[in-house]
């Protein structure tokens, strides 16, 4: 007896492009935050139903962190260019703009995905606040170490304290990305990396 099932049946390919759909989902994501986004608003956007969804990402959570390595693949090429500028305040400089590009392009949600997401207080999103702030740290200490080779190389005055500074830069661009957030211009965020550029320590 033929046991043999057509192909069509046994392994029908997705009707869907799973690239497309993540950049989708990674729009809502970034738009409402993990949890402001519904699973009618994901499978809205991506155009596909929730068991296409659970199937090709598996649960809400899974398919947040996919996007968030998209974000990070796509959004945050910035960072690894700062850090390899040849000065503390170049790195700088590239950190601000490259923030500024990423939360003020008219074709994208305004604000920082990390930034909307790290603030999620709800349970059901703690894992996902710890994930974010876990990937944060990461960039966090690199750039530590970028500004203890500024100091080290007397790029920067003896004085300052390496996470010290990497902190004020942290709460600048984060800052950055709750006013555009918020719906400040893009003309303001750029008068505000202009005063940091202006009070950065120099030798």
């Amino acid at each position: 007896m033929e046991t043999d099932l057509p192909t069509a049946v046994r392994g029908r390919p997705r009707e869907f492009c799973t690239e497309a759909a993540l950049a989708a989902a990674l729009h809502v994501f970034w738009s409402k935050g993990y949890e402001g986004a519904s699973l009618s608003d994901l499978t809205e956007a991506m155009g596909i139903t929730r068991p296409s969804l659970y199937a090709a990402f598996g649960n809400k959570e899974e398919l947040f962190r996919k996007a968030l390595d998209l974000y990070e693949t796509e959004k945050l090429a910035y960072v690894g260019e700062a850090l390899a500028e040849p000065s503390a305040r170049a790195v700088a400089e590239h950190f601000m703009r490259g923030a500024l590009e990423n939360q003020t392009r008219k074709s994208e949600p305004h604000g920082c995905l990390g930034v909307i997401s790290s603030v999620a207080c709800g349970a059901e999103a703690e894992s996902i606040r710890k994930e974010v702030l876990a990937r944060g740290a990461k960039g966090r200490v690199k750039l530590v170490e970028r500004m203890q080779r500024a100091r080290d190389e007397g790029d920067l005055p003896a004085h300052i304290d390496p996470e010290a500074i990497t902190g004020y830069l942290y709460a600048v661009l984060q800052g950055m990305a709750v006013q555009a957030g918020a719906g400040a211009s893009r003309e303001e965020l750029e008068r505000l990396v202009e005063t940091t550029l202006l009070v950065w320590p120099s030798r």
